[in-house]
């Protein structure tokens, strides 16, 4: 019996793409890792100033419009020193990955209700652990373990070792 012809073709093409799309996600991954650092950066050098409340406001989106802009600016700025890239390639990048990862820092935010442990009246050690905590939580979202199956189980007792049952002095 003959082979097809379109077989080995397809399988190749197959196995080329997939190649592809693996280094397309870690790709992806280093490029989300270095904008989340870049807000973390700029969000870090805020807070150490004093500026809680402008952090939690941009970060809830209720801040001045030119707050904003300040502060995004500041993000592409140390996510170009980051990529190492230039012109019309860094600006894409950037313009695309940002806005992603800054939602997944506000998603992280909803969820683990920083916005209300920030606003009662946190100092600036407690807001900055909050911004370490929601940056991993920000990180978990965008790049769950999926090839390891780890899974995040709930509250469950630490499981205890056997007792030992093997004797400790020789029978003579």
């Amino acid at each position: 019996m003959k082979k097809p012809f379109l077989l080995p073709s397809l399988r190749t093409a197959a196995h080329a793409t997939g190649l592809a799309a693996w280094q397309t996600g870690r790709l992806f991954r280093k490029t989300a890792q270095n904008a989340l650092d870049a807000a973390q950066e700029v969000l870090r050098a805020e807070v150490q100033k004093g500026n809680i409340q402008l952090v939690a406001d941009f970060l809830s989106n209720k801040a001045v419009p030119a707050v904003k802009a300040l502060l995004l600016e500041r993000m592409a700025a140390r996510m170009l020193l980051r990529l190492g890239l230039r012109g019309a390639l860094a600006t894409n990048v950037i313009g695309w990955i940002l806005p992603f990862a800054l939602e997944a820092l506000v998603r992280a935010g909803n969820k683990t209700g920083f916005f209300d442990k920030v606003k009662a009246n946190a100092t600036v050690a407690e807001a900055l652990q909050r911004l370490d905590e929601l940056k991993q939580t920000a990180w978990k979202t965008i790049a769950p373990d999926a090839a390891t199956s780890a899974e995040l189980l709930a509250d469950e007792p630490p499981l205890q070792a056997p007792p030992n049952t093997t004797p400790t002095t020789m029978p003579t």
